[in-house]
């Protein structure tokens, strides 16, 4: 009976609560708005959003004490050095991003939610969103990985499509589901086809694994790492699986598509970082080149793609920053190449350039939910003037669209650009390098043009009779703090860049 109860009790796991503290918050926070949006009369459901945006800061707060970034948990009895769940520096920068990036879309999502969007649902979503971003790059085994990447992107989808009674939310919903679904099969069958070569689902015992894979398993293994890094380019709107996103961004509450652009590009990001580096570091002569040349082409479809816009068209502004987006995640993917040419070092370019955009980019959404409010064709064209009329907010617009573009003021974009730069020369990517400064130039063009309209006289003059009564359209609190907030952040990065650099330096596994 003895050596029974201590059978037992060597399968029993300890549970580090400190650790996995990020996520768990996050996760408790859904459910207890979730359950409050039952009792809660609908006059006091503006409370919910307040108890969201607590939940998000406490999470946040959480990552404080993990700052040394050598704790692990869920770790095999039979090999303790074994773990499912590890939070070091590169686990407490991605938490800290996504986490804050849902923070500053919560905060933009205040006034929606009190107009068009089901106040109740719409923070449960994003807050299960959130927690399976929030656990993604903690997970250290293929299932706990999955099953992370799909809490973070089933919500995503309900979100997209929560403008109820319109046409284009349904389509964009439908069009992301579809294509997410289909890069979820692709990753299950390419993980199970590395699972059945390497008899292990731990990243770290799947990299020793698929170093001593039997010949005749090695066709297997092979088949494994593509499919697996296909379910991820899908993920990360790289090229060509990138279709979706223009709609998607367009149909979907401005918020929404805000989140998406910058928590869902670090999700499929993280997940593409650690199933490449970690988990298939021994076939890096396989996704080295792969990944570069995905990275040219994302990078220039993107880019061409946002130069085409018509300033007229409707939505245009809000596609312009959806093809910026899919040409900004072509930058994201050339230090991960050049990973494979050197050493995981370069990995550190990604996450400074992520913190960067997630910034600078969420801040060009709350500009635009701002300009919404008079202008809900979101046209690039009506962003003309808006010096004029609000001056606060095209100072910051122009500003990030120059972070954007790598241009001073901004400084914290040339800085990230420099460094994404400087990794692809590292690992001898050099003609990786000349097409990154080719699109870099290439870019400067639309954002540019955009930051010129917003200075520009309005195209029509008021008459007399408009003139001689001044319209004061009140801008709502929460979209001016997310305006104000992103605008300081990037001011204060510019100044001091090192502080990013030195951060994304330390993310390291």
């Amino acid at each position: 009976m003895t050596v029974a109860a201590d059978s037992v009790t060597s399968l029993v796991q300890s549970v580090d609560w400190l650790t996995i503290a990020p996520p768990t918050i996050t996760a408790l926070t859904a459910l207890v708005v979730l359950v409050a949006d039952l009792f809660v009369e609908e006059r006091r459901k503006p409370l919910l959003g307040a108890v969201a945006i607590a939940g998000l800061a406490a999470a946040l707060l959480s990552l404080a004490p993990l700052r040394e970034g050598d704790r692990s948990t869920f770790c095999l009895t039979t090999d303790p050095g074994t773990c499912s769940y590890t939070a070091d520096h590169f686990t407490l920068a991605i938490q800290f991003l996504v986490l804050g990036g849902a923070l500053l879309t919560a905060v933009l999502s205040l006034t929606e939610t009190r107009r068009r969007l089901p106040a109740g649902e719409y923070w449960f979503l994003l807050l299960s969103s959130a927690a399976g971003a929030a656990l993604l790059p903690a997970s250290r085994d293929l299932a706990t990985l999955i099953v992370a990447l799909e809490v973070a992107s089933l919500p995503a989808f309900a979100l997209v499509g929560l403008k109820r009674g319109d046409r284009r939310s349904s389509e964009a919903a439908l069009k992301f589901f579809l294509s997410s679904v289909t890069a979820t099969a692709v990753t299950l069958l390419g993980v199970s086809f590395v699972y059945a070569a390497t008899g292990s689902l731990h990243l770290t015992q799947v990299a020793a694994g698929l170093e001593e894979v039997p010949g005749q398993l090695g066709t297997l293994a092979e088949a494994g790492v593509a499919l697996t890094l296909v379910g991820f380019a899908f993920k990360t709107a790289a090229v060509p699986f990138h279709f979706w996103v223009p709609d998607t961004y367009v149909g979907a509450p401005l918020p929404v598509a805000g989140y998406l652009s910058v928590v869902g590009k670090a999700v499929g990001f993280t997940g593409l970082i650690l199933v490449t580096v970690v988990a298939f570091p021994g076939y890096a002569d396989i996704w080295g080149p792969a990944l570069a040349v995905l990275a040219a082409l994302t990078m220039t479809a993107g880019n061409a793609a946002a130069l085409r816009q018509s300033p007229t068209r409707d939505g245009s502004a809000i596609r312009l920053l959806a093809w910026s987006s899919v040409g900004q995640a072509g930058y994201m993917l050339v230090p991960v190449a050049a990973a494979a040419y050197s050493s995981d070092d370069q990995i550190g370019a990604t996450v400074a350039y992520a913190l960067m955009y997630a910034v600078v980019n969420l801040g060009a959404f709350a500009v635009a939910a701002l300009v919404a409010r008079s202008h809900p064709a979101n046209r690039v064209a009506d962003y003309r003037g808006l010096y004029a009329t609000r001056p606060l907010a095209a100072l910051a617009m122009g500003f990030f669209l120059l972070c954007l573009a790598g241009l001073p003021p901004g400084i914290i974009g040339l800085f990230a650009k420099v460094t994404v730069f400087s990794s692809a020369v590292d690992a001898g990517l050099g003609w990786l390098a000349v097409v990154m400064g080719v699109n870099v130039v290439i870019a400067l063009f639309y954002y540019l043009r955009w930051t010129a309209l917003l200075f520009r006289a309005p195209a029509k003059a008021p008459d007399a009779a408009e003139a001689a009564r001044p319209v004061r359209r009140r801008t709502p609190a929460p979209v001016t703090a997310a305006i104000a907030l992103t605008a300081v952040i990037g001011v204060v990065l510019s100044g001091y860049p090192q502080f990013v650099l030195r951060f994304a330096a330390d993310t390291l596994f």
